[in-house]
């Protein structure tokens, strides 16, 4: 009996934490997205994107597809925008675990080969995400949408990853758009891709 009333104490005390510790990672984030639409333009592109994919007429697809340049431009704007204020940010306040649970605060015992930095994880997408929306590589439209949105998906799975847990992120990814990580990272630009790797190996 003492030790299932101890293991009932110490799964409250860590569901407590994990709790508060969260809804500060939120909150963190929030400040830093309350004065921009990107959610917004976030949700407008997906379903767009999923709504163009459905038309069984390719040139009816295309012109879906060219409704939402403005949604696009503005999007990267604000994920450059988000990334410059995180900037000001302290290093502590955007640390990440490369664990797959969450462990509250364990950013401040773990080794530095085990964290990672959020701001530079944003960053990249902002870097990629312009890279995508501006058709460097001259992509033809459908395959800049099918980017682009692998570009939208892995930035959602960054944010859900901080504020939640990697593990979370991952399940998000797959319920929400039926797609795991791995393929995500994939469809990314190399822009993207290649930074992003070097991150996750903590160079």
């Amino acid at each position: 009996m003492d030790i299932a009333l101890s293991l009932l104490l110490m799964f409250a005390v860590w569901q407590f934490l994990r709790v508060q510790y969260q809804r500060s990672r939120i909150g963190l984030l929030g400040r830093h997205l309350a004065n921009l639409q990107l959610e917004r333009h976030m949700e407008t592109l997906t379903q767009g994107y999923a709504r163009a994919i459905r038309e069984t007429d390719e040139s009816r697809q295309l012109q879906v597809l060219e409704t939402f340049a403005k949604s696009e431009r503005a999007m990267a704007g604000q994920v450059r925008a988000l990334a410059k204020s995180l900037a000001d940010e302290s290093a502590n306040a955007t640390s990440m675990t490369t664990l797959s649970l969450c462990v509250p605060f364990a950013e401040r015992f773990l080794p530095n080969a085990m964290l990672r930095d959020f701001r530079t994880l944003v960053q990249i997408h902002a870097d990629g995400m312009t890279y995508v929306v501006d058709n460097e590589a001259g992509w033809d439209p459908k395959a800049r949408a099918y980017h682009l949105s692998a570009e939208l998906y892995l930035l959602q799975h960054s944010c859900h990853w901080f504020c939640k847990s990697r593990a979370v992120a991952d399940a998000r990814l797959m319920l929400r758009h039926q797609v795991n990580h791995q393929k995500v990272l994939a469809s990314v630009s190399d822009v993207t891709r290649e930074p992003y790797q070097h991150w996750l190996r903590g160079g």
